[in-house]
């Protein structure tokens, strides 16, 4: 099963990935872990296009994998290689707060996290997320050639009964 899965910050991605790799027993990757240089001094420094793509083709290459990320352009060949595109798509508000948590989880030190985010950061990221969901992610949708793969849910909760055996 080859699984990639779409949505805006905060809506549970990471989350649902992580529990899906231990349900079906494949590999999940964050796409933010190939995006970003994250060995980089400074926050929100890109890695090469170069070696996120040679990443990303080792991955889909694979027999099986779940891969999770806001984007949509450079992965086209895990939309290709997908059996499935889930779309996440909660209320916006559900997704604002958890980015607010997630902020505070890792500025107090509750959640390890190797992103070095700011006030400003999330202020910012917000404000991205709320017109990727409102433009980006429905202009996605509506331009993709993959929509007889696409699942769109509102809760990720409902994706695991979509894959339950």
């Amino acid at each position: 099963m080859k699984i990639h899965i779409i949505g805006g910050s905060g809506s549970g991605k990471s989350y649902i990935a992580e529990l899906l790799s231990q349900h079906l027993h494949i590999p999940h990757y964050d796409l933010d872990d190939i995006f970003w240089d994250n060995k980089a001094d400074l926050y929100g420094v890109k890695a090469s296009a170069e070696k996120r793509d040679q990443k990303l083709e080792g991955i889909v290459r694979r027999d099986c994998w779940i891969v999770e990320g806001v984007y949509r352009t450079w992965v086209e060949p895990s939309f290709s290689a997908a059996d499935k595109i889930i779309i996440l798509m909660p209320p916006l508000s559900v997704q604002e707060t958890r980015i607010w948590k997630r902020y505070e989880e890792r500025i107090t030190g509750v959640v390890v996290s190797k992103k070095r985010e700011t006030l400003e950061g999330v202020r910012n990221l917000l404000e991205w997320n709320r017109k990727y969901n409102l433009e980006k992610l429905p202009q996605f949708i509506e331009h993709c050639d993959y929509k007889e793969k696409m699942i769109r849910v509102s809760d990720n909760m409902d994706i695991l009964k979509l894959f339950n055996h």
